[in-house]
């Protein structure tokens, strides 16, 4: 029988602290208020006899009388096939109208898979952006930020990526939402017809902190399941940075002594507890983490991105409605590219990218009035043709179809001796005919 404490000594924000022995880290308690009505908090911090616990709803209507009784068990979400098309809050209680989700108890917050049964990430995951696939190849089990500002389309981007890999289970694990964002995700979800394989755990801009820092743990504790039951997870975060934002707001509550710009000493292991969660499972299945990181001010140092390079295999930034050439980099995709692609996927790749890259020079001539060569001139046809053929987010190729459009860009606008090709590539893939305009 659990005791019944019937004081809380302080409450500040969503916390409140009251005198109790025998508790642990992580453990639940349920609060009864004086109107009939209870709510439920996990124990943050001990002080010798005095104990923190985060409220997970808001602590209106809470006052210093109202019973504390500890329930002797951690924070768990509740696993079960029926989750499928399911949406829920960051307890796990569902927020779709729909009816109570009964199955396997499963506790979050649980260390990282065994690396013994681990396997080498070495299989694509499509998803039909060229500038992805061409060159940033998403790997399976791979863990990688999308770097991007306040304004940019990056939820449009996770959703065309949902919609378009072949995962067997696409979790999102939205933070910070604000309403309109969350109902996009519901009706893409819906208008794909991938609503049957999605599981939605939602944290909206309204709701409390702690709520916030729950919605990962709860995702990925459901991923390493579905995961482990053989299935392909696709774990989709947004925005990593109104979690970091939720764990600085209760540490400020809680006067923890600041690191660097405000947030706690912890940060770094609080994102890298949840990236590393990301894994293909010897004989089973796999998760791959796709999290955004909005940049305050658009400044790659800030902490949250600078800790979220540090942890993750690479990063897309995205910049200007577009995937950057240049800020972008997968650091697993030289696993796939010409071992699981083409063989003229990295020669294609390479040369394009060089060639956009003088293609920025020759736009910075232009601008200035310097009289353009006819290398200029050329350089500056392909450019428009590789942001609007490559870059251009609303491009839906396969693979090999962009590929293909690569090469055929290329001979639109250069001879193959300007280029420097590999004749046994070239011999095989340059196109042997144009179309009539060239």
């Amino acid at each position: 029988m659990r005791k019944v404490y019937d004081r809380i000594i302080d409450m500040r924000g969503n916390l409140i602290t009251v005198a109790a022995e025998g508790v642990c880290l992580g453990e639940v308690a349920r609060i009864h208020k004086a109107n009939g009505t209870t709510t439920f908090a996990s124990v943050l911090r001990f002080d010798e006899d005095l104990v923190t616990l985060q409220v997970f709803e808001n602590t209106r209507g809470i006052s210093t009388g109202d019973k504390v009784t500890f329930l002797g068990r951690q924070i768990a979400a509740t696993f079960t096939d029926s989750l499928l098309g399911r949406r829920l809050n960051g307890s796990g209680d569902p927020i779709d109208e729909g009816p109570e989700i009964v199955g396997e108890t499963v506790d979050i917050g649980q260390p990282s898979f065994n690396p013994t049964k681990r396997i080498i990430p070495r299989e694509l995951v499509r998803t039909n952006i060229p500038m992805i696939d061409i060159f940033n190849c998403l790997v399976k089990s791979q863990k990688i930020p999308i770097f991007s500002v306040a304004g940019e389309p990056y939820n449009l981007l996770l959703m065309r990526i949902a919609n378009q890999t072949n995962a067997d289970v696409v979790i999102l694990a939205g933070m910070g939402l604000r309403f309109d964002d969350y109902q996009a995700f519901i009706d893409n979800a819906e208008k794909a017809g991938s609503i049957e394989k999605t599981v939605m755990f939602i944290h909206q801009a309204t709701d409390p902190p702690v709520e916030c820092i729950l919605v990962p743990d709860m995702a990925l504790a459901v991923a390493e399941k579905f995961a482990l039951a053989g299935k392909t997870v696709l774990v989709l975060m947004t925005d990593m940075t109104a979690y970091a934002d939720s764990i600085k707001e209760i540490a400020i509550t809680m006067d923890q002594i600041p690191s660097n710009r405000g947030y706690p000493g912890s940060l770094y292991s609080d994102l890298a507890f949840r990236y590393e969660k990301a894994v293909d499972i010897e004989g089973s299945g796999s998760i791959t983490i796709i999290a955004v990181t909005t940049m305050p001010g658009g400044d790659v140092t800030h902490p949250i991105p600078d800790n979220t390079g540090y942890i993750t295999e690479g990063q897309f930034y995205l910049h200007d409605g577009s995937i950057d050439p240049f800020g972008s980099l997968s650091r697993l995709k030289q696993q796939v590219i010409g071992k699981v692609t083409r063989e003229d996927h990295g020669e294609l790749a390479n040369t394009m990218i060089r060639l956009y890259a003088d293609s920025k020079k020759a736009r910075e001539r232009q601008s200035m009035g310097f009289r353009l060569s006819r290398w200029d001139e050329k350089l500056l046809r392909y450019s428009l043709l590789f942001e609007e053929r490559m870059m251009d987010l609303d491009v839906n190729l396969s693979l090999e179809a962009a590929l293909d459009l690569g090469w055929l860009t290329l001979a639109e606008c250069f001879d193959l001796e300007e280029i420097g090709v590999k004749k046994q590539i070239s011999d095989k893939y340059w196109p042997k005919e144009l179309p009539a305009e060239r």
